[in-house]
Protein backbone atom coordinates (compact mmCIF):
# COMPACT_ATOMS: atom_id res chain seq x y z
CA UNK A 1 0.00 0.00 0.00
CA UNK A 2 1.36 3.41 -0.92
CA UNK A 3 1.79 5.88 1.91
CA UNK A 4 -0.62 8.43 0.51
CA UNK A 5 -3.02 8.43 3.44
CA UNK A 6 -6.79 8.41 3.09
CA UNK A 7 -7.62 10.40 -0.05
CA UNK A 8 -10.42 10.51 -2.58
CA UNK A 9 -10.36 11.02 -6.33
CA UNK A 10 -12.59 12.02 -9.21
CA UNK A 11 -11.84 10.76 -12.73
CA UNK A 12 -13.03 12.50 -15.89
CA UNK A 13 -12.67 11.34 -19.48
CA UNK A 14 -15.05 11.25 -22.41
CA UNK A 15 -14.34 7.52 -22.86
CA UNK A 16 -15.88 5.26 -20.24
CA UNK A 17 -13.45 2.50 -21.21
CA UNK A 18 -10.52 4.65 -20.09
CA UNK A 19 -12.30 5.55 -16.85
CA UNK A 20 -12.79 1.87 -16.09
CA UNK A 21 -9.07 1.30 -16.70
CA UNK A 22 -8.05 4.26 -14.49
CA UNK A 23 -10.24 3.22 -11.57
CA UNK A 24 -8.24 0.14 -10.43
CA UNK A 25 -4.95 1.97 -11.00
CA UNK A 26 -5.91 4.78 -8.65
CA UNK A 27 -7.58 2.58 -6.04
CA UNK A 28 -4.54 0.31 -6.18
CA UNK A 29 -2.40 3.01 -4.54
CA UNK A 30 -4.90 3.55 -1.74
CA UNK A 31 -7.01 6.40 -3.13
CA UNK A 32 -10.80 5.99 -3.16
CA UNK A 33 -12.50 6.84 -6.45
CA UNK A 34 -15.66 8.72 -5.46
CA UNK A 35 -16.75 9.78 -8.93
CA UNK A 36 -16.27 8.91 -12.62
CA UNK A 37 -17.66 11.23 -15.28
CA UNK A 38 -17.63 11.35 -19.07
CA UNK A 39 -18.21 15.11 -19.19
CA UNK A 40 -16.83 18.10 -17.33
CA UNK A 41 -20.34 19.47 -16.84
CA UNK A 42 -21.35 16.34 -14.90
CA UNK A 43 -18.21 16.54 -12.77
CA UNK A 44 -18.81 20.21 -11.98
CA UNK A 45 -22.39 19.45 -10.94
CA UNK A 46 -21.13 16.86 -8.45
CA UNK A 47 -18.71 19.11 -6.56
CA UNK A 48 -21.32 20.16 -4.00
CA UNK A 49 -21.88 16.56 -2.96
CA UNK A 50 -18.36 15.16 -2.74
CA UNK A 51 -14.95 15.94 -1.33
CA UNK A 52 -11.91 15.22 -3.46
CA UNK A 53 -8.17 15.31 -2.97
CA UNK A 54 -7.21 14.21 -6.47
CA UNK A 55 -8.63 15.08 -9.88
CA UNK A 56 -7.52 13.14 -12.94
CA UNK A 57 -9.11 14.73 -15.97
CA UNK A 58 -8.91 14.77 -19.72
CA UNK A 59 -8.44 18.39 -20.77
CA UNK A 60 -9.41 18.15 -24.46
CA UNK A 61 -13.19 17.94 -24.75
CA UNK A 62 -15.51 18.04 -27.81
CA UNK A 63 -16.24 21.46 -29.30
CA UNK A 64 -18.97 23.29 -27.44
CA UNK A 65 -18.37 21.48 -24.14
CA UNK A 66 -16.62 22.78 -21.03
CA UNK A 67 -13.01 21.59 -21.12
CA UNK A 68 -10.84 20.03 -18.44
CA UNK A 69 -8.89 23.22 -17.86
CA UNK A 70 -12.03 24.88 -16.51
CA UNK A 71 -12.65 21.90 -14.25
CA UNK A 72 -9.11 22.09 -12.88
CA UNK A 73 -9.61 25.77 -12.07
CA UNK A 74 -12.93 25.07 -10.28
CA UNK A 75 -11.48 22.19 -8.27
CA UNK A 76 -8.44 24.19 -7.22
CA UNK A 77 -10.70 27.03 -6.05
CA UNK A 78 -13.07 24.75 -4.13
CA UNK A 79 -10.45 22.33 -2.76
CA UNK A 80 -7.19 24.32 -2.42
CA UNK A 81 -5.24 21.36 -1.02
CA UNK A 82 -6.23 19.05 -3.87
CA UNK A 83 -3.99 17.96 -6.75
CA UNK A 84 -4.99 17.78 -10.40
CA UNK A 85 -3.48 15.57 -13.09
CA UNK A 86 -4.12 16.68 -16.68
CA UNK A 87 -4.55 13.92 -19.29
CA UNK A 88 -3.97 14.79 -22.94
CA UNK A 89 -3.36 13.16 -26.30
CA UNK A 90 -0.62 15.61 -27.36
CA UNK A 91 2.45 17.25 -25.85
CA UNK A 92 1.77 20.53 -27.63
CA UNK A 93 3.57 23.25 -25.61
CA UNK A 94 0.58 25.63 -25.75
CA UNK A 95 -1.71 23.03 -24.18
CA UNK A 96 0.86 22.03 -21.58
CA UNK A 97 1.37 25.64 -20.56
CA UNK A 98 -2.39 26.16 -20.29
CA UNK A 99 -2.74 23.07 -18.09
CA UNK A 100 -0.06 24.19 -15.65
CA UNK A 101 -1.48 27.70 -15.75
CA UNK A 102 -4.87 26.33 -14.69
CA UNK A 103 -3.25 24.65 -11.71
CA UNK A 104 -2.39 21.12 -12.84
CA UNK A 105 0.30 19.39 -10.80
CA UNK A 106 1.27 17.11 -13.70
CA UNK A 107 0.66 16.73 -17.42
CA UNK A 108 0.38 13.11 -18.55
CA UNK A 109 0.00 11.83 -22.09
CA UNK A 110 -2.63 9.17 -22.63
CA UNK A 111 0.00 7.04 -24.32
CA UNK A 112 2.15 6.93 -21.19
CA UNK A 113 2.77 3.74 -19.24
CA UNK A 114 0.36 3.32 -16.29
CA UNK A 115 3.31 3.29 -13.88
CA UNK A 116 4.27 6.79 -15.01
CA UNK A 117 0.76 8.07 -14.26
CA UNK A 118 1.01 6.58 -10.78
CA UNK A 119 4.42 8.14 -10.26
CA UNK A 120 2.96 11.53 -11.23
CA UNK A 121 0.24 11.09 -8.60
CA UNK A 122 2.78 10.10 -5.96
CA UNK A 123 4.99 13.07 -6.83
CA UNK A 124 2.05 15.44 -6.51
CA UNK A 125 1.49 14.38 -2.90
CA UNK A 126 4.88 13.16 -1.67
CA UNK A 127 7.32 15.76 -3.09
CA UNK A 128 9.62 13.09 -4.51
CA UNK A 129 11.75 12.86 -7.62
CA UNK A 130 10.84 9.63 -9.45
CA UNK A 131 13.38 8.18 -11.86
CA UNK A 132 11.24 6.07 -14.17
CA UNK A 133 12.70 3.95 -16.95
CA UNK A 134 16.21 5.46 -16.75
CA UNK A 135 18.79 2.68 -17.17
CA UNK A 136 20.69 2.05 -13.96
CA UNK A 137 17.79 3.10 -11.73
CA UNK A 138 15.27 0.60 -10.37
CA UNK A 139 11.74 1.25 -11.49
CA UNK A 140 9.84 2.75 -8.60
CA UNK A 141 12.83 4.18 -6.74
CA UNK A 142 12.53 7.73 -5.51
CA UNK A 143 14.49 10.29 -3.57
CA UNK A 144 12.26 11.76 -0.85
CA UNK A 145 13.44 15.30 -0.32
CA UNK A 146 11.13 18.29 -0.17
CA UNK A 147 14.01 20.47 -1.31
CA UNK A 148 14.29 18.69 -4.67
CA UNK A 149 12.03 19.82 -7.50
CA UNK A 150 9.59 17.46 -9.18
CA UNK A 151 10.59 16.88 -12.79
CA UNK A 152 8.44 15.03 -15.29
CA UNK A 153 9.78 11.94 -17.03
CA UNK A 154 10.39 13.94 -20.24
CA UNK A 155 12.10 16.77 -18.33
CA UNK A 156 14.46 14.30 -16.64
CA UNK A 157 15.26 12.74 -20.00
CA UNK A 158 16.00 16.13 -21.57
CA UNK A 159 18.04 17.27 -18.58
CA UNK A 160 20.17 14.13 -18.71
CA UNK A 161 20.83 14.53 -22.44
CA UNK A 162 21.46 18.25 -22.02
CA UNK A 163 24.07 17.58 -19.35
CA UNK A 164 25.80 15.20 -21.75
CA UNK A 165 26.38 18.11 -24.11
CA UNK A 166 23.67 17.76 -26.75
CA UNK A 167 22.37 20.89 -28.50
CA UNK A 168 18.70 21.80 -28.84
CA UNK A 169 18.64 20.64 -32.45
CA UNK A 170 20.25 17.32 -31.48
CA UNK A 171 17.74 16.86 -28.67
CA UNK A 172 14.87 17.53 -31.06
CA UNK A 173 16.15 14.90 -33.51
CA UNK A 174 16.84 12.34 -30.79
CA UNK A 175 13.41 12.72 -29.18
CA UNK A 176 11.42 13.22 -32.41
CA UNK A 177 10.01 16.60 -31.38
CA UNK A 178 10.44 20.18 -32.59
CA UNK A 179 13.07 22.56 -31.26
CA UNK A 180 10.24 24.73 -29.95
CA UNK A 181 9.09 21.81 -27.80
CA UNK A 182 12.63 21.36 -26.48
CA UNK A 183 12.81 25.07 -25.63
CA UNK A 184 9.48 24.83 -23.81
CA UNK A 185 10.71 21.91 -21.71
CA UNK A 186 14.00 23.67 -20.98
CA UNK A 187 12.22 26.77 -19.74
CA UNK A 188 10.22 24.59 -17.32
CA UNK A 189 13.37 22.78 -16.21
CA UNK A 190 15.21 26.06 -15.55
CA UNK A 191 12.24 27.38 -13.58
CA UNK A 192 11.91 24.25 -11.45
CA UNK A 193 15.64 24.01 -10.74
CA UNK A 194 15.92 27.77 -10.16
CA UNK A 195 18.77 28.05 -12.66
CA UNK A 196 19.36 30.43 -15.55
CA UNK A 197 21.11 28.46 -18.26
CA UNK A 198 22.31 25.13 -19.64
CA UNK A 199 25.55 25.19 -17.65
CA UNK A 200 23.78 25.58 -14.32
CA UNK A 201 21.21 22.92 -15.24
CA UNK A 202 24.00 20.52 -16.25
CA UNK A 203 25.75 21.13 -12.94
CA UNK A 204 22.52 20.33 -11.09
CA UNK A 205 22.21 17.05 -13.01
CA UNK A 206 25.78 16.10 -12.13
CA UNK A 207 25.37 16.93 -8.44
CA UNK A 208 22.18 14.88 -8.19
CA UNK A 209 23.55 11.83 -9.97
CA UNK A 210 21.55 12.05 -13.16
CA UNK A 211 24.64 11.20 -15.20
CA UNK A 212 25.39 7.98 -13.36
CA UNK A 213 23.89 5.97 -16.24
CA UNK A 214 23.58 6.33 -20.01
CA UNK A 215 20.69 8.43 -21.23
CA UNK A 216 17.43 6.61 -21.93
CA UNK A 217 15.63 7.01 -25.24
Amino acid sequence: MDQLGKRSAVLVDRQMLLLEALDPLVTGIGIDVVGKFTSVASALASLDDIHLDLLVTEIEMPAGEVDGLELIRHVRARFPESRSIALASTDEPRLMEAAFGAGAAAYVLKTTHPDDLLSAIRQAFLHSVFFANIPGWSNGSAIDDEQLPVLTRREREILQLLAEGHSNSELARMLWVTEQTIKFHLSNIYRKLDVSNRTEASHWAQVHGLLSAPAGT
